[in-house]
């Protein structure tokens, strides 16, 4: 039998449960429970090889609508790149990229993927550019009596994945690049491996993500129904925190100094004229906009 391309079959099991074992295999990662939860939705579409009956390889195209510098945006994600080794250098990948170019040209913005160290020179033959990432860090110290008023909120119940969607649905852009209306993607991460990463701040009425290690605070995503005072954002941590780092491009960038980002093994690739104003701005990708 030979290989054919699948694509939309999500409530397939079968299939799906072989996309979930080759993902399994490569990244350690499992879908099985973003379906069930409900989270995953035809935003998010793998496009496989089958071959005997079995998932082999896949590119996974991710529909996300963004908004970058105040403008709305439809863009395409490629992510969750992989073939069992056995089935490597056969051109099922090229095969993939070929039915996605042909798919969706003309009908989004522009397209972006990240890739590892391995395939540098793979995607460019796509028409893919290499780009890089800024990140914003602040040496901060507070004078005030400020103490730690962020609530921790596990996403561990129905009930809490809720309210947080619903913060998420009304909130309205507090970065310079942001995902627009796609609480799916962000509870892929949520609801699993950072569940215990959500806050909320009441002074600003807002819920975020967020990691403390020692005096450090990495603040990944602020979710409010208006722009928030990011200074009271932090502040809510208290006094213990000595150093700042954003996974995500504020809309006002003055209180923070810019260094050069890039995840280890982990490359940023854009395809399509709409990237001008990202390479001018020296914007980051949002940490939960990564498929």
């Amino acid at each position: 039998m030979g290989c054919a391309i699948v694509k939309d079959y999500r409530e397939n099991e079968v299939l799906r449960h072989s996309f979930n074992k080759l993902a399994m295999k490569t990244f350690g990662i499992d879908f099985e429970s973003w379906y069930q939860n409900g989270f995953w939705t035809e935003r998010y579409n793998p496009y496989s090889i089958l071959l005997d009956g079995e998932i082999i390889a896949n590119v996974s195209v991710n529909r996300m609508k963004m908004c970058m510098a105040e403008k709305e945006y439809n863009f395409i994600q490629l992510g969750t790149v992989m073939t069992y080794e056995e089935h490597r250098n056969k051109g099922y990948i090229r095969m993939l990229m070929e039915k996605i170019d042909n798919d969706f040209e003309g009908q989004v913005d522009g397209f972006f993927l990240f890739g590892n160290d391995s395939v540098l020179n793979f995607y460019p033959q796509f028409g893919f550019e290499p780009a890089q990432e800024f990140q914003l860090i602040k040496e901060k110290v507070y004078n005030s009596e400020h103490t730690f008023s962020a609530k921790n909120i596990p996403m561990e119940t129905k009930e809490n994945w809720n309210f947080l969607v619903q913060k998420m649905k009304e909130s309205v852009p507090n970065g310079r690049l942001e995902m627009v209306d796609n609480t799916q993607l962000a509870m892929f991460y949520l609801s699993g491996f950072m569940k215990d990463n959500v806050y909320y701040v009441e002074e600003e009425d807002a819920y975020v993500v967020a990691e403390i290690d020692g005096k450090e605070l990495l603040l990944t995503a602020v979710y409010a129904d208006h722009v928030v005072t990011l200074e009271k954002v932090i502040a809510a941590f208290g006094n213990g925190i000595e150093r700042v780092k954003l996974g995500f491009t504020p809309l006002n960038k003055n209180e923070f100094d810019e260094i050069s980002f890039r995840e280890e093994d982990c490359t940023l690739f854009l395809k399509g004229d709409v990237w001008q104003e990202y390479r001018k701005e020296h914007m980051r990708f949002p940490k939960l906009s990564h498929a």
